[in-house]
C-alpha cells in the first residue's frame, strides 16, 4: 500500500464526487485518480523516475501540484517543492542539493530556466518551456504501467527545505507514513469527514498549506477548493460563494481578511472552524473570528513534524487563552531541559516531539540530523511550557529566527549574503516587531574601514541572492557589534538596542 491508494479507494467509493475545485473547474475523484496514474506513467516511462528519485516543482497552487505529489507516492519518488518567492540562487541551491532528476513548472516561472541547473529534465504545465516538454503533450503518448511493487508507506515522499541556522537551507525528509498520520491528526483536530469542504489559500510549498487540511481532506474523500495564491478579496468571495467548512489562515492572513472592507458583510456561516498557527497568534485576531461565530483552532508544529504536532480540537476546550492545545492523537510532545530531561509542569523548556509524523532525516546532512533527532525525539528549539493537564503554550521561537508574514527567516542566511558584499566587515540580523508582518528583518552592519557603503546599495545586493521578504527592512550602520567572550554576536542585546532606539525616536 502507498499513500496514493487512498485516492484510488475514494475514487472507487465516490467516483463522481468533486476532489478538487480550481478557477471554476472541478476534478472528480475518478478523474483525479486517472490523472495521477497517467502522470506517474509519464514520469516512469519518459524520465525513468523510480523509488528514491527526486522530482522538483516550481508552481503556484494548482490541481496538478497535488496530482504530482500522489504520482510520486505511486512511484516511491520524492517531491521537492520550490518556494516561488525565493531568489533564483536559492532555488538553484535546492535543485542542486536535492539532486532533482526532473523539474516541473508553470509558465509564469519559465523565465528562470536559463539560470537553473542545465542537467535537469524540464516539464511544463500546459505549455512547452524553452528547453523542455509539455506535460499534456507527454500524456498523449504515455503507455505502460505506473505500478511499482517496491513502494509502500515507508518510502520518503517529500523533501521540504527549511532555512538553516548555518546560513544554508536544510531539506527535511518526510515519509509517506508521516503524511498519513498527519492526516489522521488533522481529521481528529477538525472533526473532519468526507462531507467537509476545505478552502486552501496557503502555498503548497509549505507543509502548512499542503498538509494541515489539504492532503488530509483528499485522503478522507472530502472536497478541496484551491486558490493559486492568497488574496483577501478572493478568499472572502470564495467563502461566501463556495461555502467551505474549513480553512487555514496564518495570523497575517487572519489580519488581512478581517481588515478587508468586505469582512463585515461576508457570510461566514458555512465555516465550522478556521485553523491558524506558524507563529504566536495575537488574541485580538482570534476574537474577530469568534465574534463572527467562527471557532479558531490553533496548531503547533514545524516542517519537521509535517507539521501537526500539538493542537486544539473542534468541540474541545478552547477556553485556555494563548494555548496551542494538547499533543496530537498520534504523537507525543514534552518540554525538556538542555540535558533532555522532562521538566515539571508549568516550567519553561524546549519542546520535543516524537511520532510517525516526524521527519526521517535532513537530506544529505547527517550532522544536522543527529543534532535534531535524539533518542527518537525531535528537539524543536522552540521554548514553551506544558501545564498539569497537558496543554502547551509556546513562549518563544527558535533562537534568533524571524517569522515575517508566516515565512521563516533565519538571520544566519541573510548575514551570509550581507558578508559577501566587499564593503561589509561584520553584520547581525534581528527581527523588529511590525504591525502588519509580525516581524521584519533589520540588519546591523559594520562597514570596512574607509568604505562609504550606503543602505540602498546593500539592500540591492541582498535582493540579488534572497527573496524580497528576507531583504532587511532597515540597515543600521554601527562601529561594532556586542559579542560574548567567545566572540559570538549577542542578538538579544541588539534587539534591546533597537527597541530603545525606536522608543527614543517615537518620544522625540
Amino acid at each position: 500500500m502507498d499513500l496514493c491508494s487512498l485516492i484510488d479507494r475514494n475514487a472507487a467509493f465516490a467516483p463522481d464526487k468533486t476532489a478538487i475545485a480550481f478557477e471554476g473547474k472541478r476534478l472528480s475523484y475518478a478523474a483525479f485518480a486517472h490523472r495521477i496514474e497517467r502522470i506517474a506513467t509519464v514520469l516512469k516511462q519518459q524520465f525513468s523516475v523510480g523509488r528514491g528519485d527526486r522530482v522538483a516543482i516550481l508552481s503556484q497552487n494548482r490541481p496538478d501540484y497535488l496530482v504530482l505529489l500522489y504520482a510520486c507516492a505511486r512511484l516511491g519518488a520524492i517531491l521537492v517543492p520550490l518556494n516561488w518567492r525565493l531568489a533564483v540562487a536559492e532555488q538553484l541551491f535546492i535543485l542542486t542539493d536535492s539532486g532533482a532528476k526532473v523539474l516541473v513548472l508553470e509558465q509564469a516561472f519559465a523565465g528562470v530556466l536559463p539560470e537553473l541547473a542545465p542537467g535537469i529534465a524540464v516539464v511544463g504545465f500546459d505549455f512547452t518551456p524553452p528547453r523542455g516538454k509539455s506535460c499534456d503533450g507527454l500524456l498523449a503518448g504515455s503507455e505502460g504501467s505506473a505500478r511499482n511493487p517496491h513502494t509502500d508507506l515507508s518510502c520518503p515522499l517529500l523533501i521540504v527545505y527549511t532555512s538553516g541556522t548555518t546560513g544554508r537551507p536544510k531539506g527535511a525528509v518526510l515519509r509517506q507514513e508521516a503524511l498519513f498520520w498527519n492526516g489522521v491528526m488533522s481529521q481528529h483536530m477538525h472533526n473532519m469527514t468526507s462531507d467537509d469542504h476545505v478552502l486552501t489559500v496557503l502555498p503548497f510549498f509549505h507543509v502548512g498549506g499542503l498538509n494541515i487540511q489539504t492532503t488530509a481532506a483528499l485522503q478522507l474523500g472530502a472536497t478541496v477548493t484551491i486558490h493559486a495564491r492568497f488574496m483577501p478579496d478572493t478568499a472572502l468571495a470564495a467563502i461566501e460563494r463556495e461555502r467551505p467548512t474549513l480553512t487555514v489562515m496564518v495570523p497575517t492572513i487572519l489580519q488581512a481578511v478581517s481588515e478587508h472592507p468586505a469582512w463585515a458583510t461576508t457570510d461566514l456561516s458555512s465555516l465550522k472552524a478556521v485553523a491558524t498557527g506558524s507563529t504566536i497568534v495575537p488574541p485580538h485576531l482570534i476574537d474577530r473570528f469568534v465574534t463572527r461565530g467562527v471557532p479558531v483552532l490553533q496548531v503547533y508544529g514545524s516542517t519537521e513534524t509535517c507539521p501537526i504536532a500539538v493542537y486544539t480540537r473542534l468541540g474541545g476546550d478552547l477556553s485556555r487563552s494563548g494555548s496551542t492545545g494538547l499533543a496530537g492523537l498520534c504523537c507525543d510532545a514534552k518540554v525538556i531541559d538542555q540535558a533532555g530531561n522532562e521538566v515539571p509542569a508549568g516550567t519553561p523548556g524546549e519542546i520535543a516531539v516524537r511520532g510517525p509524523n516526524v521527519f526521517f532525516e535532513y537530506w544529505s546532512n547527517a550532522e544536522a540530523t543527529r543534532d535534531a533527532l535524539q533518542d527518537g525525539w525531535y528537539r524543536t528549539g522552540d521554548i514553551g511550557l506544558c501545564d498539569a493537564n497537558g496543554y502547551f503554550w509556546v513562549r518563544d521561537r527558535k533562537k534568533n529566527m524571524i517569522i515575517s508574514g508566516g515565512e521563516n527567516i533565519y538571520p544566519a542566511e541573510v548575514e551570509r549574503v550581507l558578508l559577501e558584499h566587499p564593503d561589509v566587515s561584520e553584520c547581525a540580523v534581528i527581527g523588529r516587531p511590525d504591525p502588519r508582518w509580525d516581524e521584519v528583518p533589520i540588519a546591523y552592519v559594520v562597514r570596512r574601514s574607509g568604505c562609504r557603503l550606503e543602505a540602498d546599495e546593500l539592500k540591492a545586493h541582498v535582493q540579488t541572492q534572497l527573496a524580497r521578504y528576507k531583504v532587511p527592512r532597515d540597515i543600521v550602520f554601527v562601529a561594532d557589534l556586542p559579542r560574548t567572550a567567545l566572540g559570538k554576536v549577542q542578538h538579544f542585546l541588539l534587539k534591546q538596542l533597537d527597541a530603545q532606539s525606536r522608543a527614543q525616536g517615537e518620544a522625540s
